[in-house]
């Protein structure tokens, strides 16, 4: 029933929001050099790599690394990219993960292929065996303010209490707190 979900809002969401993907993709190549979409090696279910979409943010000479890694990831913003950030839009583009099958709407957010200490404790809780989402229990209870043992702890917790309720309250408290921009820190 999930995946049927995720096919259903996933492609309603695809065609509402053609425009303003459009509109991003132009602002994107009259900004900055380089392609539209980054495309980033990420650690889905049981820990198969694959490739996630997002409208570029930051400049092509960008180290491969999680932004928090980063001395000063300002500095590498493109000139939009900060507003992309700010506002989530950057994320759209895993729409067409989801509708792919690699990702769900709920779950884990997909770790890089190099966070190994976040890959490594989530295995060992058995976060592995969930499908990563655009967004999850972790992200409306903290996003970018919480270490990864908060992170694992608070995924483990979503495992236990897992029920299409759940799943709808996370989606309705995502919008709330993108809305708001609460808890964005990049």
């Amino acid at each position: 029933m999930k995946r049927y979900f995720d096919l259903f809002l996933g492609l309603t969401l695809f065609i509402l929001l053609f425009f303003l993907m459009l509109i991003i993709a132009i602002a994107i190549r009259l900004t900055s050099r380089g392609p539209l979409i980054y495309w980033s090696d990420r650690v889905g279910i049981n820990n198969t790599t694959f490739k996630m979409p997002k409208f570029r943010s930051m400049r092509v000479e960008t180290p491969d690394l999680a932004t928090h890694l980063l001395e000063n990831p300002e500095k590498f913003l493109s000139p939009i990219g900060g507003f992309l950030r700010r506002t989530s839009l950057d994320e759209i583009p895993q729409l067409f993960s989801i509708i792919k099958g690699d990702m769900s709407f709920i779950g884990p957010r997909p770790a890089l292929f190099n966070q190994d200490d976040l890959i490594s404790l989530r295995t060992k809780n058995n976060i592995d065996s969930l499908k990563p989402g655009l967004t999850g229990w972790a992200q409306i209870n903290g996003r970018d303010s919480l270490s990864i043992n908060e992170k694992v702890a608070l995924e483990v917790e979503y495992i236990n209490k897992k029920s299409v309720w759940i799943d709808i309250k996370i989606l309705w408290l995502t919008f709330l707190k993108v809305f708001i921009k609460h808890d964005i820190s990049h």
